[in-house]
């Protein structure tokens, strides 16, 4: 199993820039970027960065990680133009980019923005038909596409990803539709679940690609675990990290599971210090009983 890192938009550009930097020298396999305008709170007055302009922002300050998305909404990204801006990503990490998407969910910035929401059903439905405009856009040179949804009509897309097949990474465990779109479009998935859970709706992703026709071991699987060190009053939402053995205890459930990548998150409101001291007593005391 690897581990890949979360770090909070949260915090400021700088600690971002800082925090990622750390990240890479101590030796993280990526980072996962949470694709939202605002906290899904009451109060959303608090800072909150924007996705895909932070991830290329990072690609050019770092050589080795992967950047991805934990999860791009389908419903505020309009899928040539999210091509666009994965594809210049792309470019500028000189191919190191994962496009995580989902059909969207946190209602309240679509409120705040006046961006549609739709119902579930017409939600999966917009992103089953946007997957297949992504791959489209990033591997042929002209895209035409009519669903019911959207209508692509001689649409190129230059520069082109540096990957030879960009990865599409589908997030959400609906287990009659998201799963069987993963099955069919997606490279990826990922489910922030407990392990119980999370091994249950991998069973179904397995019957789903059956179903397709597609090779289970095709498709990579990633979890997430938030941690809170020491912190008994976040126990109900995040791992108690208070000794790193415990960790390796919570996280051998997933990897028996098969968990292919474990994303990691520490509770943003630690100080930038103590998340860097973290990042790197997790790989020094944690990750070596996975390698």
């Amino acid at each position: 199993m690897q581990f890949s890192a979360w770090p909070s938009v949260t915090n400021p550009w700088q600690d971002l820039v800082e925090e990622t930097q750390h990240i890479e020298a101590a030796g993280w396999k990526g980072i996962w970027i949470g694709d939202h305008f605002m906290v899904n709170a009451a109060d959303t007055s608090g800072r909150w960065q924007e996705a895909w302009t932070v991830i290329a922002g990072l690609a050019a300050l770092t050589s080795t990680l992967r950047l991805g998305t934990l999860v791009t909404g389908n419903t505020y990204r309009h899928p040539p133009i999210l091509a666009k801006m994965v594809a210049q990503a792309d470019v500028i990490s000189d191919g190191r980019v994962t496009l995580g998407i989902g059909a969207g969910w946190q209602e309240n910035e679509h409120i705040a923005y006046d961006v549609p929401f739709y119902t579930p059903p017409v939600r999966l439905q917009r992103l089953e038909e946007s997957v297949q405009i992504l791959r489209s856009l990033f591997d042929t040179p002209v895209t035409n596409f009519e669903g019911r949804h959207y209508k692509i009509v001689n649409a190129p897309l230059n520069p082109k990803p540096v990957q030879s097949r960009l990865p599409i990474l589908i997030g959400g465990g609906g287990e009659k539709v998201t799963l069987r779109l993963v099955a069919q479009y997606a490279d990826a998935w990922n489910v922030a679940s407990p392990v119980e859970e999370w091994a249950r709706k991998s069973r179904i992703l397995d019957e789903h690609c059956e179903r397709v026709g597609r090779d289970p071991q095709t498709v990579h699987r990633t979890g997430a675990v938030l941690v809170s060190p020491g912190d008994p009053a976040q126990s109900g939402r995040f791992t108690n990290f208070r000794k790193l053995p415990h960790l390796v205890d919570v996280l051998t459930p997933f990897a028996e599971a098969g968990v292919d990548e474990m994303i990691v998150h520490f509770n943003p409101t630690l100080s930038l210090g103590d998340r860097k001291g973290l990042w790197t007593a997790f790989q020094h005391e944690v990750a070596p009983a996975f390698s």
